[in-house]
């Protein structure tokens, strides 16, 4: 019984460990369905229309301000955020969405690191 127990932790250690990460930049959703976060490494998708979007990722999304929003496409348009997360990198996706928070927009404007958003 003890060896089992040892075994079983011993596999559980060798798990490579999952750590969120902060990523800040533009949070857009340009049309239903599409979401994605733009920040200093890249573009990482959230979701796109006819892929399945999980709960662990669009359920822990922050609201935006009206006042801190840009109305692109009718409701639809981008904001600047930080977000906790954990990416796929191959992938370029964002797995999992542990909370996050929206930021003036003028955090973003003035980082010259992020691309204008799309």
């Amino acid at each position: 019984m003890k060896l089992a127990v040892a075994v079983a932790f011993l596999a559980l250690a060798m798990l490579p460990a999952r750590a969120s990460e902060n990523r800040c930049g533009w949070l857009v959703n340009p049309t239903p369905g599409n979401w994605w976060l733009t920040d200093r490494d890249g573009t990482w998708t959230l979701a796109t229309q006819g892929m399945e979007a999980s709960d662990d990722v669009m359920l822990n999304l922050p609201e935006f301000d009206e006042n801190e929003y840009v109305a692109s496409n009718g409701n639809y348009g981008y904001g600047c955020a930080c977000l906790s997360v954990d990416l796929d990198v191959a992938g370029e996706r964002i797995v999992n969405v542990y909370g996050g928070k929206t930021l003036p927009l003028s955090r973003c404007e003035s980082d010259e690191a992020l691309p204008p958003p799309e």
